[in-house]
């Protein structure tokens, strides 16, 4: 009997030390699949951040890049922003239809953007927008609100009030698994894209003649004319850059997403969150602002789906609270 609680004595220590072991490898356990569960969400968050992002910034750009020049808070960009992707999507399906060469709906996307800009980009600049030079903010928003109004018209008019859908573009570049999600090559195209935008503007402006044109007139618009520079060019060539942008962002969307009415509503509001949030005519503050906005609408549809329309404008609400004029913005003196 000794001899077996003595046994038992000397085996207690090392059964306990087995489970301590056994506790603290699952405990290490645990934590790795923490780790492990973490990174997993993480990585397509931020890929799913950076591609709501990419397209938020295409739809917004466009809209800073006219009211840094022209000073017009143009109400009808979103309008823009749809008739390029409806314009997009008709190209693709007759490529489609006509049963051509699949490769070339990528041109299509780029084509229906530089047409879109072509056309409307000197018409509605010399017709309407022009007269609004000059004119208090309110003047502006009605103005081009009521230009919102007709175009809204005009695409239900031209292109019907179905919705358009051409995914060709998305299907031939084909996935990629990134982290162990499988992701649309497409999407990973439309951030190179992006950030490709923000580089060509900021190159176009500091290293460029129309560069430093555009740079001369929103400086001082009264000094370039006075100098001989032609400000009514660089106006046209401003607004109808802004007008290709935003028919950009609509184009790339639309294999994504599809084109459908009210989509232009959609985009003005979201457009002006993000102008707003970035500082209004700040290129590099309408891209940091698109970052915010796409990831606190990616991280509300993961944690809560509910409030995924109403987060970029919360976001905007406590930018505009600590920043009154935006992260990029800053006060100006206004000129009587």
């Amino acid at each position: 009997m000794d001899f077996v609680a003595q046994a038992r004595v000397c085996e207690g220590p090392s059964e306990a030390g087995e489970l301590q072991d056994r506790r603290t490898i699952a405990s290490s356990r645990n934590r790795l699949r923490r780790r492990r569960s973490m990174s997993n969400a993480i990585i397509p968050l931020l890929l799913d951040s950076l591609t709501s992002a990419a397209l938020i910034f295409f739809a917004a750009v466009g809209l800073t890049l006219v009211f840094s020049v022209l000073r017009v808070l143009n109400v009808a960009h979103g309008s823009l922003y749809s008739i390029g992707g409806y314009v997009a999507a008709s190209v693709c399906l007759f490529i489609a239809s006509r049963q051509l060469n699949p490769y070339l709906s990528f041109a299509a996307l780029l084509f229906s953007a530089v047409f879109v800009a072509a056309i409307l980009g000197p018409l509605i600049e010399r017709s309407l927008v022009r007269w609004t030079y000059g004119k208090s903010e309110a003047v502006q928003i009605l103005i081009t609100f009521g230009l919102f109004l007709i175009l809204e018209d005009l695409q239900r008019l031209v292109f019907g009030v179905q919705s358009l859908y051409e995914d060709t573009p998305m299907r031939l570049l084909g996935t990629s698994s990134i982290g162990g999600v499988v992701y649309l090559n497409y999407q990973i195209l439309l951030v190179a894209m992006a950030a490709l935008v923000v580089v060509g503007l900021r190159l176009l402006i500091n290293h460029t003649r129309l560069g430093r044109l555009i740079t001369a007139v929103v400086t001082d618009r009264e000094m370039a004319q006075s100098i001989g520079i032609d400000t009514n060019r660089i106006f046209i060539l401003a607004f109808s850059l802004g007008v290709f942008l935003a028919a950009l962002g609509g184009a790339l969307a639309t294999p994504t997403s599809g084109i459908a009415p009210g989509l232009g509503a959609d985009t003005m509001v979201l457009a002006f969150a993000v102008a707003a949030i970035g500082g209004l005519g700040q290129i590099e503050g309408a891209a940091v602002a698109a970052l915010i906005v796409g990831f606190v609408r990616v991280l509300a549809i993961y944690l809560v789906p509910s409030l995924d329309a109403v987060a970029p404008y919360a976001a905007m609400l406590v930018v505009l609270l600590i920043r009154p004029y935006g992260l990029f913005g800053s006060m100006a003196a206004r000129r009587i």
